[in-house]
């Protein structure tokens, strides 16, 4: 989990139903599960292969999954994901309770590292991820399902998102 610490591990005890739960797991060679960016409220270590991140409303993540058999890999899956409030709508997601508001989606290796490729472009101008404007990464989501190129993220269309955020709030 590049770029994360995690201070708190009691918060990943969700007991009043407030933070969305992601279960990660490492399996070398078979699955991993792990979270691209993201600011986790805490963790709970549950054995040696497998941990839960809690994340407030509101958060965003990246949540990457890939699973391989004898033959190769099987799954390659990554879900830019904002965590949701409690009583709000939510789409339901493998590994994340209760689940979420997606705002990317992809499946396949191919489309997968180009997610990551963008994601590595927002890094790149020294914004956090974590931080990009919701509606980029849905951009990003519908330029990549029809085998488009999404237009870059800019340290001035995160300027706007910035304003933007602060007026709505």
């Amino acid at each position: 989990m590049k770029g994360v610490t995690i201070t708190d591990v009691s918060r990943a005890h969700d007991t009043d139903g407030s933070l969305t739960l992601v279960e990660l797991t490492w399996l070398k060679q078979r699955i991993e599960n792990r979270v691209r960016f993201g600011h986790p409220a805490g963790q709970q270590i549950l054995d040696r292969h497998r941990r839960v991140l809690s994340f407030t409303a509101g958060s965003i993540f990246c949540f990457v999954r890939w699973a391989a058999n004898d033959y190769g890999t099987i799954l390659s899956r990554a879900d830019i994901v904002r965590a949701i409030a409690p009583g709000a709508r939510y789409q339901t997601l493998p590994f994340v309770r209760p689940g979420g508001d997606i705002l990317l989606r992809m499946d396949g290796w191919p489309k997968v590292e180009r997610v990551l490729h963008a994601v590595d472009a927002v890094e790149a101008l020294g914004i956090d991820p974590a931080d990009v404007a919701p509606d980029y990464w849905q951009h990003v989501h519908n330029r990549l399902s029809v085998n488009e190129t999404p237009r870059n993220y800019t340290r001035t269309r995160h300027q706007a998102w910035l304003k933007r955020r602060e007026v709505g709030s």
